[in-house]
């Protein structure tokens, strides 16, 4: 696997301006990106983007940001991404990639437009998806666990494959996405590159495998809904495990609604506090079965 990772020059990166929005909001700008470190109703804040916003950056407003970049801590973590950017935007501009029309058919249809990251890896867009296409040979550097016989890689996941095998091409921040869609997505890949077990927290997969075998013959809820009957409560449908197979047993409870906090890989029922419930549901599907 390739490896070697060419150094950019810092003093190339573009410069980042920060300021004030003008309802107090912290705003930032890097060329014609913009971003914003949004208020929401219930406290906390979320990532704002928007593109070529002409005026300055006092005279920003929320209005002028349409996407959604996810949960911002504090305005450290917000400054910290736009940094982050920065270097991003720098090291890019000295890969080289080169756009072109490819006359090309993907597994996501034709092929509308293309960037050309290096010879033999071409990354195309289409009405509605996209990915890489690697040559044969690049494809065969690829370990063998995320290899795709047809040198495919969609852009969801499968390109963090891509990035691993010729890092080079690929930014600083690239590679930490990839990395991080390699703990999450394909944990036995990542160990096998890396010649080590992934530890608790590190991957979503291993950590839903996980939940899953030290709750196997624990209720876990696979449906809530507000209770019309019982005030204050949630009324839960839960399987052993939180199965979600027809044959399996279905239990409902009643939980406290303050209580009912969903977490990463399901709610666990606690049968010393949570009541076995078999009055009417509010639940339609339930409505008309015994006790429902």
């Amino acid at each position: 696997m390739n490896t070697a990772v060419a150094t950019p020059t810092p003093a190339s990166f573009p410069v980042p301006e920060f300021g004030r929005s003008t309802v107090g909001f912290a705003v930032a700008c890097i060329g014609d990106a913009a971003y914003a470190m949004i208020p929401k109703a219930k406290g906390g804040h979320f990532l704002g983007s928007g593109w070529r916003l002409t005026k300055p950056l006092s005279d920003w407003k929320r209005s002028d940001f349409y996407g959604h970049g996810g949960d911002l801590a504090d305005e450290a973590a917000f400054r910290a991404f736009v940094e982050e950017q920065a270097e991003h935007q720098g090291e890019k501009a000295t890969l080289g990639r080169r756009e072109f029309r490819a006359h090309a058919n993907t597994p996501w249809g034709p092929s509308q437009g293309a960037v050309r990251y290096g010879e033999g890896v071409v990354f195309h867009t289409t009405s509605g998806h996209g990915g890489f296409q690697l040559a044969a040979d690049r494809n065969a550097k690829v370990p063998p666990l995320l290899r795709e016989p047809g040198g495919w890689y969609e852009e969801d996941s499968a390109w963090a494959a891509v990035a691993v095998a010729w890092p080079d091409l690929f930014t600083g921040f690239e590679r930490r996405q990839a990395e991080e869609t390699l703990r999450n997505s394909w944990p036995d890949a990542w160990e096998a590159i890396h010649g080590r077990k992934l530890k608790p927290g590190e991957s979503h997969v291993r950590d839903g495998e996980a939940f899953a075998r030290d709750h196997a013959e624990n209720w876990v809820v696979i449906s809530a809904i507000y209770s019309d009957q019982q005030p204050g409560f949630t009324e839960v449908v839960a399987t052993r495990g939180g199965r979600r197979d027809p044959q399996a047993e279905e239990r409902r409870f009643l939980v406290r609604s303050g209580d009912c906090k969903v977490g990463r890989f399901g709610f666990v029922i606690d049968e010393a506090r949570h009541v076995v419930y078999d009055g009417r549901s509010s639940f339609i599907g339930w409505r008309g079965r015994a006790g429902g």
